[in-house]
């Protein structure tokens, strides 16, 4: 069965930096569009990023643009978000996230997640 698990979350300072992995299987890795999200408890999902399984291309929401990094290694079946300058608002729960049909524009409904890795970034 479908499985993606997350880890690489937790606490870290203002400007600082993480980098969170999803190790998936069960699946082929390179038919589906694969990507994050993030949800705060008693909001709504966010898509944050996203990489294309045609063409590699990458999609970012505008709060994630320049900062963070997505990246696939389809020889390890892994995503990898790095994510730089990190600041409070990115204080979320990140979800690693596939679907086949829906494009990388709305990976917030994603069909697929796994149990999420908790971000936490604070002084």
């Amino acid at each position: 069965q479908v499985q993606l698990v997350e880890s690489g979350g937790g606490l870290v300072q203002p400007g600082g930096s993480l980098t969170l992995s999803c190790a998936a299987s069960g699946f082929t890795f390179d038919e589906y569009h694969i990507g994050w999200f993030r949800q705060v408890p008693g909001k709504e999902r966010e898509g944050v990023s996203c990489i294309d399984r045609s063409d590699g291309s990458t999609y970012y929401t505008y709060s994630a643009k320049d900062r963070f990094t997505i990246s696939r290694d389809n020889a390890k079946n892994t995503v990898y978000l790095q994510m730089n300058s990190l600041k409070p608002e990115d204080t979320a729960v990140y979800y690693c996230a596939i679907d086949d049909i829906v494009d990388c524009t709305m990976v917030d409904v994603f069909g697929r997640w796994g149990q999420g890795t908790q971000v936490i970034v604070s002084s």
